[in-house]
């Protein structure tokens, strides 16, 4: 009986590293390959730097991992992909008063989809990564559940996955605890010390967002007015692309109470301030919708929300507007909601799906 392909998204990383291991242990016949989307490492200036230091994606650690086990291993240059589906959606979108998360728009139109379609190229059945995310199959359907590490959980970064992908999709190290994987990594000779796990985004990791943006696009340093919740002027800001609800660093406004930012408005390039109870919202509508059930389109839904990847779910009644955008009533008001990040649906461990929050 011969054994079954997969390719393997290798980032040089741990999760992805003991991902490839308990594959060939399981008897899968792996090819690991890393999308290069950010710089590549020089090799001349590897050697004095840490891992972690060497770009987001770790070439050195990954082909290490894969000639110590044996697999094929490759570099793809996803570069102008990246550029084009992550970067620039960035840019344009905090430049238009909005706030992306470039991890969920990567692992939809760069990562997850570039490795089905490598396999598919290649007549590959299935595709790997070393996210914490599991696929559940029964009665041939597949459902999408939050890792059995909650703490790890990845869900939030991968509810925008095509639903016809999750029959070809495995993820390792979504039924361990990170304790058990970097058992893992341990065994494979992997340098602990020096495999932090980032939390900042990878192309923006040697400064703060802000600065990327000027950077890359020096007109979205546009001065215009900071305005209380009544119009009236409280000063200059620096350009709506470098604020974002809930901000209070770095505002240079001095009124002799604290001020949060409240909202961008891109119409007349103005960062409204306020304090913070009028942060709270009970309510926010989502579209750009990816949905793994229709239930939503029914009537309304009782779910779990999670408004950003580092909060906990928050209980919701959701209603459908329309065929395109959902309504989303909280039980308890939310602080700093923000247009551009996703919100996604829970019940249980099941991913339902989500969209994006739009603007108030």
């Amino acid at each position: 009986m011969s054994r079954q392909t997969v390719l393997l998204g290798m980032s040089g990383g741990v999760d992805s590293s003991v991902a490839a291991a308990l594959l060939v242990r399981q008897g899968y016949d792996v090819h690991g390959v890393t999308l290069q989307v950010w710089e590549h490492e020089d090799e001349t200036v590897a050697a004095s730097k840490k891992w972690q230091e060497r770009g987001c994606c770790k070439i050195g650690i990954a082909k290490h991992v894969a000639k110590t086990l044996g697999i094929p291993y490759e570099v793809i240059d996803s570069r102008d992909t990246f550029r084009t589906k992550v970067i620039e959606d960035f840019l344009q979108g905090y430049t238009h008063g909005i706030t992306p998360n470039p991890c969920v728009r990567c692992n939809e139109r760069v990562k997850i989809q570039g490795l089905i379609a490598l396999a598919q190229s290649r007549n590959i059945p299935y595709v790997a990564t070393g996210h914490y995310v599991r696929v559940h199959q029964h009665d041939g359907s597949c459902t999408l559940h939050r890792s059995v590490d909650l703490k790890k959980d990845q869900s939030y970064f991968l509810y925008r996955l095509n639903p016809i992908w999750l029959s070809q999709l495995l993820f390792p190290v979504g039924g361990m605890q990170k304790t058990e994987v970097w058992q893992e990594a341990e065994a494979l000779g992997l340098p602990a010390d020096e495999l932090k796990e980032s939390q900042e985004i990878c192309f923006v990791s040697h400064g703060d967002y802000r600065t990327f943006i000027e950077r890359e696009n020096p007109q979205a340093k546009k001065p215009g007015s900071f305005v209380d919740e009544t119009g009236r002027s409280l000063g200059q800001h620096e350009g709506i692309a470098f604020y974002t609800p809930g901000q209070r660093r770095g505002l240079g406004v001095a009124t002799g109470q604290r001020l949060y930012v409240q909202s961008v408005i891109p119409t007349t390039n103005t960062v409204m301030l306020g304090p913070e109870e009028s942060l709270y919202r009970s309510t926010c509508d989502v579209s750009d919708l990816n949905l793994f059930t229709s239930s939503f389109q029914n009537g309304p839904t009782d779910a779990e929300v999670k408004v950003r990847y580092a909060t906990s779910t928050t209980p919701a009644t959701i209603y459908p507007l329309n065929s395109s955008t959902l309504r989303i009533q909280f039980h308890k008001p939310q602080r700093a909601l923000s247009p551009g990040q996703s919100a996604v649906f829970y019940r249980d461990n099941e991913v339902l799906g989500g969209g994006i929050i739009q603007p108030f």
